[in-house]
C-alpha cells in the first residue's frame, strides 16, 4: 500500500524538491541579465544587496539575484556554471538543512551560493572542512569567486599560531577551517582576559562539508585543551609489566562494546602481584588508597586487549599516533584521556608523555549547536537522518544527480576464510587490470591494506597504497587513480575531498608537472599535451567499464561503505562496485552471530566457494544497523552527560564575557564580598539560634582567612540584644570601609583593570578545578546503577551540587584575592615611602657635609680678624648673621650664605657646634 502511495504522490523528498522548482526557474530567468553585466557592474551588486538587506529586505528576498550573481561570477573566474541541482543544493543549505549530494556532484561549488548570500548580513560565515588541506584548497579555489564579488576570505590552519592572524581570518566575510580548529578557538577565546585578544566574533552561520563525518563519526570524542600534570612514566611502565602476568581466565574482553575488565580471579591475581611488589596499600585492592593504581591497571588491560597497532594507532617517530577509524587518517595531536594513551605508549615502549589536566572542553555537538543557523553537505546522510533531526534539528534533503547514475552495484560475495577471500580479490583485480579498468580497492585498516598489498606483490601486480603511512602522497595517488589499469588500495575514502577522475586529475597532474622555470609557451604546450593524454586515457578507461570499486570488507557503518561505492559513476560515468566478505571479518564475527554461521554450515559450504544471495546481504546490513544503533546510543549518552556540563559552561562563559566587556566590575567584587559575609555568618551563626550556640571563634577565623582583617567579633556578639543580621551588617560595613581605605590613592583605571584581571583569573582557576571534579564524577557514576539508581540523574544532581560549590568558592576566592592584592599595594606603598625618606635623609646629610667642607675651606683662605671680647659683643650693634635672621651663638663658627640649604632641621649643624640645626644656626628667633 505504501509503495502504491509513493508511486502516485511521490516521496516526501520528491514533494520538497518539487516546491523548489519555481525558485530555480526564477534564478535561471535572471541569467541573461547578469551575463550582460560588466565585471565592475557585477561586483557592485554586493554593496547593493548589503544596503537592501540593511534597509529591511530579507536574505530570502535577495536569494534569486544573489544566486544568479554567484553563478555568473563562477563562470567568469572558475569556468564552471552551477547546474540546476546545485542551485537546489544551495537553497537547501541556506534554509539550514543538509543537502545529500552524490560524490562528484560539485558540493564545493554549491557552498558558494549559500555562503555568499549569508555573508551579506556582515556577521560572517564559517565553512567547515574535515582537514587543513581542504580548508586551504577550498579557500583559495572558491575564494576566486568571493574576491571577484568584493568579499573577503580567510582560512584557519592548525599550523598557524593562535593570535592576530586568526582574528583577521575570523573578521573576513567568509572563513574556512576545520571543525577541530573552530572548536579549539572557541575554548581558547574563553580563556582570554580581554575582548581584543579573542579571535571569533560570534556564531551566526556555518556550512559543514562532510557533515556526517564531523557531526556523527567524530562526535564521540570531545575537544579538550589541557595542561601537563606530574610525570608518572615509571608507574605506567611498572603496571604495563603486570598485564602479561595475568592469566587469560582473569579478565573478560567484549569486542562489541570495546571493553576489557578484570573478573574476581583477575583481581585476586593483581592483589597478590601488587602485594609482592610492595605496591598494595592497606589490606585490600578495594581500599581507597589503591584507587589510582587499580585505574591504571584497568587502562593497561584495555591498551593491550582492545587497542591494536596499525588499526587503532601507528607508532611513528617514537610516538603513538591515533588513526581515525572513519577516514584512515592520522590524528596528529589527538590523545586518549584518563591515562589510556600513556598505557599504550608503555605497551609500545616509546616515550611516555605526562597525563594532562583538562583546562577547557566541549563536544562537537554542543559547539555546533551554538550557531544561529547550521547546514551541511555530504554524499551519505540519509541513514543518519534520525540522529541529525534528534540532535541538531536538521532535516535531510536528497538532491538528484545532474546526470542519471550508470553504476552497477553487484551483490556481496562471502567466503569462509579471509585467505580464501583475498585469493578471490587478487584474481578479480588481476582480471580487471589486464583489461585496463582502473580499480579502487577499499580496506578498513592499515593492517588489511598492507596484507592485501603483499598478496598483490606476490602476483607482480602493480599498485599504490593510500593510508595513514603514505598520507603525504595522497594527492599524487588520487591524481593517478583513474588511469587505465591503475590499482589503488585505500584505507577508507571518507572526507578525502578529491574526486577520482577517469584518465587522471588535470589540476593535480599540472601541479606536479609544470615548473616555475618554464616559459609561457612551454607551459601552454605541456598543458595541451596533458589534456590530450587525459582524454585518451579517459576513453580507454570508459571502454573498460569505468572505475571499479572493490570493498574488501564491510565497515560497521553503512555510510562509509556508501562513500566508498560513491567514488565511482560520477557525473553519469559508467562504473561498478562490489564487496568481498569472509566469516572471519570483524563485523560478521562479532555482530553476525552464531545463527549466520550455522546457516552457512547447513548449506554445505565448500573451501574456496563464494556465496551470493540477497538474504546474506540483508543479514550483513542488519549487523551494520545494530552497530549503528549502538554507536548512536553511545553518542546520545555522551551528549546527555555533556549537556549537564554544557549548561554550566554556557553560564560561566557568558558571565565571563560579560565581565570582560564591562569597564568597571567593582559592583561585582562588592556583591561577592557581601554574599561571602552572608555565607560565613549563615554558616557560623544559624538563624533562630541562641547566642550561646553561635560559633564566634569559627566566624572570627573565617573572616581573618577570607578578609585578612581582625574585627572585634567577640565584643559585638557579647552585646545584649544583637541579632545575626546586625552582626552581618557590621562585618559588611567594616569590610567595605577597609576595602575603601586600602584602595584610596590608587588610579581608578588601574584599580578597575586589576579587579577585572583578578575576577577572570579566579573564575578560570575554579572552572578548571570544577572540570576535574566532573571528570572524576563521570568515571565513577556508572557504579550507582548497581544500587538501582539512574547514573544520569545521579550525575545531574551531583554536578549541580558541585556547581553550587563552585559559585561559593568563586565568591570566597575573589574576595580573598582582592583584599590580598590591596594589602600588598599598601605594603608596597609604605615600603616605597620609607625608602624615599631614607634616600632624602642621606641626600641631606651629604649636602651638609659638602657645606661644612666649603666653610672650612673659606675660613682657611680668609685673613685673621682681631679677637672680640664679651664687652665688644654687648656694645657693638648686631652682626651680619643676626641681621640675616640667624641666632647669635658664641660657640659656633659663622657659616657662609646658603650653607643650610637642603639640610634637615634635625641634622647636626654644619658649623661644628655639635648641636642640631634647629638649636643652632637654624633656630628661629
Amino acid at each position: 500500500m505504501l509503495g502504491i502511495a509513493k508511486k502516485l504522490f511521490g516521496t516526501e523528498n520528491d514533494r520538497k524538491l518539487k516546491k523548489l522548482r519555481p525558485l530555480v526557474d526564477k534564478i535561471n530567468g535572471l541569467e541573461p541579465t547578469f551575463e550582460a553585466m560588466t565585471d565592475e557592474a557585477l561586483r557592485a551588486q554586493t554593496e547593493i544587496y548589503k544596503k537592501r538587506h540593511a534597509d529591511g529586505e530579507s536574505l530570502d528576498d535577495l536569494l534569486p539575484e544573489a544566486f544568479a550573481t554567484v553563478r555568473e561570477a563562477a563562470k567568469r573566474t572558475l569556468g564552471q556554471r552551477h547546474y540546476d541541482v546545485q542551485l537546489i543544493g544551495g537553497i537547501t543549505l541556506h534554509r539550514g538543512e543538509i543537502a545529500e549530494m552524490r560524490t562528484g556532484e560539485g558540493k564545493t561549488l554549491v557552498s558558494t551560493l549559500a555562503a555568499y548570500l549569508n555573508a551579506l548580513n556582515g556577521k560572517g560565515v564559517h565553512l567547515v572542512t574535515v582537514n587543513d588541506y581542504l580548508a586551504k584548497r577550498d579557500s583559495e579555489w572558491m575564494g576566486q569567486v568571493y574576491n571577484f564579488l568584493g568579499m573577503t576570505v580567510g582560512c584557519i590552519n592548525a599550523h598557524e599560531p593562535y593570535g592576530p592572524y586568526r582574528k583577521e581570518a575570523y573578521n573576513c566575510d567568509i572563513t574556512y577551517g576545520t571543525n577541530n580548529e573552530y572548536g579549539f578557538d572557541y575554548l581558547r577565546d574563553n580563556m582570554k582576559y580581554s575582548v581584543e585578544e579573542m579571535g571569533q566574533r560570534g556564531h551566526a552561520y556555518a556550512i559543514i562539508d562532510e557533515i556526517d563525518s564531523i557531526l556523527i563519526d567524530e562526535a564521540r570524542t570531545p575537544l579538550i585543551i589541557s595542561g601537563p600534570t606530574d610525570d608518572k612514566s615509571d608507574l605506567y611502565r611498572t603496571i604495563d609489566g603486570i598485564i602479561p602476568e595475568i592469566l587469560p581466565e582473569g579478565y573478560e574482553v567484549d569486542e562489541k562494546a570495546r571493553t576489557a575488565t578484570f573478573n574476581e580471579k583477575g583481581n585476586e591475581q593483581i592483589e597478590n602481584i601488587l602485594r609482592e611488589r610492595g605496591m598494595l596499600e592497606g589490606e585490600s585492592l578495594y581500599d581507597v588508597e589503591n584507587v589510582t593504581v587499580v585505574h591504571h591497571i584497568n587502562q593497561a588491560l584495555k591498551a593491550h586487549k582492545i587497542f591494536t597497532a596499525d588499526k587503532d594507532y601507528i607508532v611513528k617517530n617514537d610516538q603513538v599516533v591515533l588513526i581515525d577509524e572513519f577516514t584512515g587518517r592520522m590524528m596528529d595531536g589527538r590523545r586518549l584521556s584518563d591515562g589510556l594513551h600513556q598505557a599504550i605508549e608503555a605497551k609500545e615502549n616509546v616515550e611516555i608523555k605526562p597525563e594532562n589536566q583538562t583546562m577547557a572542553s566541549v563536544t562537537l555537538q554542543n559547539y555546533f549547536r551554538l550557531y544561529e543557523k547550521l547546514s551541511g553537505m555530504t554524499g551519505t546522510a540519509e541513514t543518519e537522518a534520525g540522529e541529525f533531526a534528534d540532535t541538531y534539528g536538521l532535516e535531510v534533503l536528497i538532491i538528484p544527480t545532474n546526470r542519471p547514475i550508470q553504476r552497477i552495484d553487484d551483490e556481496d560475495v562471502i567466503y569462509r576464510t579471509e585467505e580464501e577471500k583475498f585469493d578471490a580479490i587478487v584474481d578479480d583485480i588481476e582480471k580487471a587490470a589486464k583489461k585496463g579498468q582502473p580499480m579502487l580497492v577499499g580496506t578498513i585498516s592499515i593492517e588489511k591494506s598492507e596484507a592485501l598489498s603483499r598478496y598483490l606483490t606476490e602476483r607482480s601486480i602493480e599498485h599504490r597504497v593510500l593510508n595513514a603511512r603514505h598520507h603525504e602522497e595522497e594527492a599524487s595517488i588520487v591524481a593517478q587513480a583513474g588511469m587505465p589499469g591503475a590499482v589503488t588500495i585505500a584505507t577508507n575514502m571518507a572526507g578525502r575531498g578529491t574526486d577520482i577522475q577517469l584518465g587522471g586529475n588535470l589540476e593535480m597532474i599540472l601541479e606536479e608537472t609544470l615548473t616555475p622555470d618554464m616559459s609561457d609557451f612551454e607551459r601552454e604546450q605541456k598543458t595541451s599535451e596533458i589534456k590530450a593524454d587525459i582524454e585518451f586515457n579517459k576513453q580507454k578507461a570508459l571502454a573498460a567499464g569505468g572505475l571499479y570499486v572493490l570493498g574488501t570488507e564491510r565497515h560497521e557503518s553503512r555510510r562509509i561503505d556508501n562513500q566508498l561505492r560513491g567514488r565511482t559513476g560520477r557525473q553519469g560515468d559508467p562504473g561498478r562496485s562490489k564487496f568481498y566478505l569472509s566469516m572471519e571479518d570483524d563485523l560478521l564475527r562479532i555482530f553476525g552471530g552464531d545463527k549466520l554461521k550455522g546457516m552457512m554450515e547447513k548449506m554445505g559450504w565448500e573451501k574456496g566457494e563464494a556465496l551470493t544471495n540477497r538474504f546474506m546481504t540483508k543479514s550483513v546490513e542488519t549487523s551494520q544497523k545494530r552497530v549503528e544503533t549502538r554507536n548512536f546510543d553511545i553518542r546520545k549518552n555522551l551528549l546527555k552527560y555533556d549537556d549537564v556540563m554544557n549548561d554550566q559552561r554556557k553560564t560561566i562563559f557568558e558571565q565571563r564575557n560579560e565581565f570582560m566587556t564591562d569597564d568597571d566590575v567593582s559592583d561585582v567584587i562588592e556583591d561577592f564580598r557581601h554574599q561571602l559575609v552572608e555565607d560565613l555568618v549563615g554558616k557560623h551563626v544559624p538563624k533562630r539560634a541562641y547566642a550561646e550556640q553561635w560559633d564566634i571563634e569559627g566566624l572570627d577565623k573565617s573572616v581573618k582567612d577570607a578578609m585578612m582583617m581582625e574585627l572585634p567579633l567577640k565584643e559585638w556578639a557579647a552585646e545584649e540584644g544583637i541579632a545575626d543580621e546586625e552582626l552581618q551588617n557590621r562585618i559588611q560595613d567594616a569590610t567595605d570601609q577597609a576595602s575603601k581605605q586600602l584602595s584610596d590613592g590608587l588610579e581608578p583605571a588601574e584599580l578597575a583593570r586589576a579587579e577585572k584581571q583578578i575576577l577572570l583569573q579566579v573564575i578560570d582557576k575554579n572552572w578548571r578545578d570544577h572540570l576535574q571534579q566532573l571528570d572524576a564524577l563521570k568515571s565513577v557514576i556508572g557504579m550507582r546503577a548497581y544500587g538501582q539508581r539512574d547514573p544520569l540523574n545521579e550525575y545531574k544532581s551531583e554536578a549541580f551540587t558541585l556547581f553550587d560549590g563552585l559559585l561559593t568558592s568563586l565568591r570566597e576566592d575573589v574576595t580573598k584575592a582582592m583584599m590580598g592584592a590591596l594589602l600588598n599595594v599598601q605594603m608596597r606603598r609604605q615600603q616605597m615611602q620609607q625608602e624615599r625618606t631614607q634616600t632624602q635623609n642621606q641626600t641631606q646629610l651629604e649636602q651638609a657635609r659638602q657645606g661644612l667642607a666649603a666653610m672650612q675651606a673659606a675660613q682657611a683662605a680668609a685673613p685673621a680678624s682681631p679677637a672680640r671680647g664679651p664687652m665688644d659683643m654687648l656694645t657693638s650693634g648686631p652682626t651680619a648673621a643676626t641681621a640675616a635672621g640667624t641666632p647669635t651663638n658664641p660657640e659656633a663658627a659663622e657659616l657662609p650664605e646658603g650653607a643650610l640649604n637642603g639640610v634637615s632641621r634635625n641634622s647636626p649643624c654644619p658649623c661644628g657646634s655639635g648641636r642640631k640645626v634647629k638649636h643652632c644656626h637654624g633656630k628661629v628667633a
